[in-house]
This record gives C-alpha cells, structure tokens and sequence, in this order.
C-alpha cells in the first residue's frame, strides 16, 4: 500500500536547516540555534520561526536566511507550503512579506 499523505518530521526539516548558514558568521542557522519554532500541520503546512544574531542585522542577509530556509524545507516529501517567520528584527514585517508572498503582517497594536 501506497502512503500518500506522508507527514514530513522535525528531523528531516532540522536536517535541510543545517544547509542554511549566516552569510555573516558562516555557522549553519540550527548551529547557532536561531531557529526556534517549526510547527508541522496535518495537511503539510510548515511554520517555521528564526531568529538572527541582532535586531539590525543587514535586511540583504535576513531575507537570503528566510528564503533559503523556504526552498530547502518546501522540497521535502509531504510539505505542501512553508511560510517563514522572522521575528525580532527591526524590518521584520516587510522582510517576511518579500520571503513569504501571501504574508500579512500582524495588525499592530
């Protein structure tokens, strides 16, 4: 029998994390654990949170972070959209509108 609604798992996604590294540093994202969320949903939809070293790092480098871990982790079996959040950062918002194309930003409060 044929498993068509293969659950992608944490350790496959930290493993394609390892492959993003800070252009700054040169350390993979997971070994300077800036990652700090991934929420896998039933129907393949991946939620992933990072982190960078500082609030004002270079936007360039932010949003190279953001879309590498959107193409690594969105080949994986059974992943059927990504949607990458950076937080902490001083352009958060319009760097996860550039990473993620159907992203709003929060309303703020």
């Amino acid at each position: 029998m044929i498993e068509e609604n293969k659950m992608v798992t944490v350790d496959e996604i930290t493993k394609e994390l390892e492959k993003v590294v800070d252009p700054e540093i040169g350390l993979p994202i997971t070994e300077m654990h800036l990652v700090d969320e991934i929420d896998i949903k039933e129907d393949g939809v991946l939620f992933i949170k990072y982190h960078l070293t500082a609030p004002f790092c270079p936007p360039i480098f932010a949003e190279d972070i953001g879309m590498n871990i959107r193409q690594l982790t969105s080949k994986l079996d059974g992943v059927k959209k990504v949607t990458v959040i950076l937080h902490g950062h001083a352009l958060a918002n319009e760097i996860n509108q550039r990473v993620n194309p159907d992203y709003t930003p929060p309303p703020s409060s």
